[in-house]
């Protein structure tokens, strides 16, 4: 398989991961925005150093998930599920407007990219969602388990989270009053994004059977 499409797919795949705003971006941001663009870019590659290791944790797990077939059959049916209802929610429930919650005042004396590090660190999600991922890709063929393969997707999602990351930077000032940033707006993207996942994972689900 070609390691510049394997690390394309995991920089989209993260990307897609890091869309919807959350600790993470806000805060690097926010950082950004009152600190300077150096110590933005500082917490962001932090950020990336621990999404390295994170999704390496995650690529092993789904190496070992693959060789027991019917482990990855029930995770399959149960991320399907779950995408779906997510994408029930965002897409037809989630419609209001969220009241403004009152903005974390920085106080750490210490350097913005351990900060990062710290901060991505509590935030595990990247490491179920990356394992589900590297299943799928792998159920398609699109990626093996090779040492090359492995760091060539780890490399890719590092930096697909870290591009992430500087969009937010350097342009969250100019679409925060903007309608794209609305709540709604959110709802319907990420809705969007979960609803395809979900159309995929059923595709393959049903090529299995």
């Amino acid at each position: 398989m070609n390691i510049t499409f394997i690390f394309f797919l995991g920089l989209f795949l993260a990307m897609v991961g890091v869309i919807p705003p959350g600790l993470l971006n806000m805060t690097a941001a926010k950082i950004s925005l009152k600190e300077g663009y150096v110590r933005g870019v500082m917490f962001a590659i932090g950020v990336c150093v621990v999404v390295l290791i994170q999704t390496y944790v995650a690529a092993i797990f789904a190496r070992y998930l693959s060789k027991h077939q019917e482990v990855i059959d029930i995770l399959q049916r149960v991320a399907f599920v779950i995408f779906v209802l997510i994408t029930v929610y965002f897409l037809l429930v989630a419609k209001k407007e969220p009241t403004q919650h009152e903005e974390l005042e920085m106080r750490s004396k210490h350097s913005r990219f351990f900060q990062g590090m710290f901060m991505s660190a509590i935030n595990v999600f990247p490491i179920p969602y990356q394992a589900y991922m590297t299943i799928t890709l792998a159920s398609f063929g699109w990626l093996d388990f090779s040492h090359t393969s492995i760091f060539s997707y780890i490399s890719g999602a590092a930096m697909g989270t870290f591009v992430m990351l500087y969009v937010y930077i350097f342009f969250f000032h100019k679409i925060k009053d903007r309608s794209i940033a609305s709540q709604k707006s959110m709802n319907y993207i990420i809705g969007g994004i979960t609803g395809i996942i979900s159309i995929v994972t059923l595709i393959n689900i049903i090529n299995e059977m």
